[in-house]
C-alpha cells in the first residue's frame, strides 16, 4: 500500500510552484505536449512546453512530474457529503478527503442534508464548514422546493446570491410539472440550472432494482427504464417551453439518452451526466441480492450501458459525475428491499472513467473533458481549464499504473462500493488546490 499524504489548504499562499516533464493536457483548447507550469500564490501564472527546468523564476520550488499526465482539478458535480445531518456516514472534512484522494478538486454537493439545503443559512454554513475543514472547494446545490416535498419553491433567487451553483431536489423527483415549470421559469433569471432526479415515481413504484430478468429471476420489484424516460422527455417539454437549463442527473437508459440527444438537436438547454458505475456495470452485478450494487437509477442492462458509452462519446451526455453516496454498514446489510440507494465513487471517478480511454473507446481528451471543463460549464463554475491568472487547481495522473481497488483503503467514512478487488489502471498521484498540494501519492 503505497503511502498517501494530505494536507489541509492554507488559503494564504504566496510560494511559486513549478511542475516541470509534464504531459500538459487542457481539454478546451486542444493542448497536450510535453512542458511545465508555474503557480504564483492561487494562480496559475505561466505554462506550455517553453517552461523547463532551467527557465523558471528564482525561487520557485520544483515538482518533477515525471511525464506524467497534469490537466486542470477535476470536477464532481455530484456528491453526498451527509453534513449537516448524518455525520456519521460522511462530513464536509471525510467527504472532501475522499475527493482529493481521487484528483478531484472541486465537488458539487446535492442539498439532501438534515436540515435540507433550502435556505440561506443552512447554505451559510456548508460554507463555513468547508472553509474551516475542506480539502477541495466545495459548492453546493440548493433544493428546488421547502423540504424537498416538491410543492412550495425554495426562495431562488436569495439561495443564488448566497452561492448556490443550481437547483435539484435529489433523489426526490419533483413530480408536478407546473412547479417544475416554475422552477425552470425562475431559474433562468439566475442563471443557474435545475437538475433533476429523472424518475416517475407511479411507474417506479418501490422498485429496487431495474426491471428485467434478474429482477424477476431475484424476484424483486424492478423499477423500468420508462420510469426515467418519462420524466426527462417531460422536463424537455418544460425546458423547452421556459428556456431554462435542465440538467439530467445520472443519466441511465437508452430512451432518456435519446431525448437528450434530440433535445440539443433542437437547441435547447439540456445537459446530462453520467456515473461511471453506469457505463461499467450491469443489473447482473447485483447477482444474489448484492445490495452494495444497489443504486438509483439503478444498474441497467447491457444495451442501456452501451447507450450511456455512446452519450459519451457523441458528446450527448456532458459530464461524468459520481452520484457519491456513503452509507454505513447497518443501511447495506439489510435485505435487498429495505437497504440504502447508493455507492461511495470518488476514490473510483478516475480510474473507472480511464477504462473509456485504455480500452480504445474514447480518447483521453475527451474522458478527461467529461471530468473537468464540461462539467464547470453546467455548473458555471470558473474551473477546470489551464489557464494563465485562473485558480491553480490541477491534477496530476499516473495514466499507466496498475491497482487494485480495495474499499478497505478509502479514506471516506463509508466502504460501500461494488467495486472491490476491482482491477484498473491509471490514478491520481498528485491533488492541488488553490496552488496546494493537498494529496500526494508515494513517498
Amino acid at each position: 500500500m503505497l503511502k498517501q499524504t494530505f494536507t489541509l489548504p492554507t488559503h494564504k499562499n504566496t510560494r511559486k510552484v513549478a511542475y516541470v516533464n509534464a504531459r500538459l493536457m487542457d481539454p478546451e483548447s486542444g493542448l497536450d505536449k510535453k512542458g511545465g507550469l508555474l503557480t504564483i500564490g492561487d494562480k496559475i501564472a505561466d505554462f506550455g512546453p517553453h517552461l523547463t527546468k532551467d527557465k523558471l523564476p528564482r525561487g520557485a520550488e520544483i515538482i518533477d512530474c515525471k511525464g506524467h499526465l497534469l490537466t486542470p482539478g477535476l470536477l464532481d458535480i455530484q456528491v453526498h457529503f451527509r453534513e449537516p445531518g448524518q455525520e456519521y456516514k460522511e462530513t464536509i472534512a471525510t467527504g472532501s478527503k475522499s475527493a482529493a484522494a481521487g484528483g478531484v478538486t472541486t465537488v458539487a454537493c446535492m442539498p439532501n442534508t438534515r436540515p435540507v439545503i433550502d435556505d440561506v443559512a443552512v447554505m451559510s454554513f456548508m460554507q463555513k464548514r468547508a472553509l474551516e475543514s475542506a480539502y477541495v472547494n466545495v459548492r453546493a446545490y440548493a433544493a428546488i422546493t421547502e423540504g424537498q416535498k416538491g410543492e412550495e419553491l425554495t426562495e431562488m433567487g436569495l439561495l443564488a446570491e448566497a452561492g448556490a451553483v443550481g437547483f435539484t431536489d435529489d433523489g426526490l423527483p419533483v413530480m408536478n410539472a407546473g412547479v417544475m415549470r416554475k422552477a425552470l421559469a425562475y431559474s433562468k433569471q439566475f442563471g443557474l440550472p435545475v437538475a433533476q432526479h429523472a424518475e416517475d415515481l407511479n411507474l417506479s413504484c418501490g422498485g429496487c432494482m431495474n426491471e428485467g430478468k434478474i429482477s424477476a429471476h431475484l424476484g424483486l420489484a424492478g423499477i423500468p427504464n420508462a420510469a426515467e424516460a418519462v420524466m426527462v422527455e417531460r422536463d424537455i417539454i418544460l425546458a423547452g417551453l421556459t428556456g431554462g437549463q435542465y440538467h439530467v442527473l445520472h443519466i441511465s437508459t437508452a430512451e432518456a439518452i435519446d431525448a437528450v440527444r434530440r433535445a440539443k438537436k433542437k437547441g435547447l438547454r439540456v445537459t446530462a451526466e453520467a456515473a461511471p458505475h453506469h457505463f461499467t456495470l450491469t443489473d447482473e452485478a447485483v447477482g444474489e441480492y448484492r445490495t452494495f450494487s444497489k443504486m438509483n437509477p439503478p444498474l441497467r442492462s447491457e444495451r442501456d450501458r452501451l447507450a450511456i458509452i455512446e452519450g459519451l462519446k457523441d458528446g450527448t451526455i456532458d459530464a461524468i459525475a459520481t452520484d457519491h453516496a456513503p452509507h454505513d454498514q447497518e443501511s447495506k446489510r439489510v435485505p435487498m428491499a429495505s437497504a440504502s440507494f447508493g455507492i461511495v465513487g470518488l476514490e473510483t471517478m478516475l480510474p473507472l472513467s480511464l477504462t473509456l480511454y485504455h480500452k480504445k473507446i474514447m480518447p483521453l481528451r475527451d474522458v478527461i473533458a467529461a471530468m473537468t471543463y464540461k462539467p464547470a460549464d453546467i455548473i458555471h463554475v470558473p474551473a477546470g481549464r489551464l489557464k494563465k491568472g485562473a485558480r491553480a487547481d490541477l491534477t496530476l495522473i499516473d495514466l499507466d499504473v496498475k491497482w487494485t481497488i480495495d474499499p478497505k483503503q478509502f479514506v471516506s467514512k463509508s466502504l460501500n462500493s461494488p467495486f472491490d478487488d476491482w482491477p484498473v489502471r491509471g490514478r491520481a498521484i498528485r491533488t492541488v488546490v488553490g496552488g496546494e498540494t493537498v494529496y500526494r501519492l508515494g513517498s
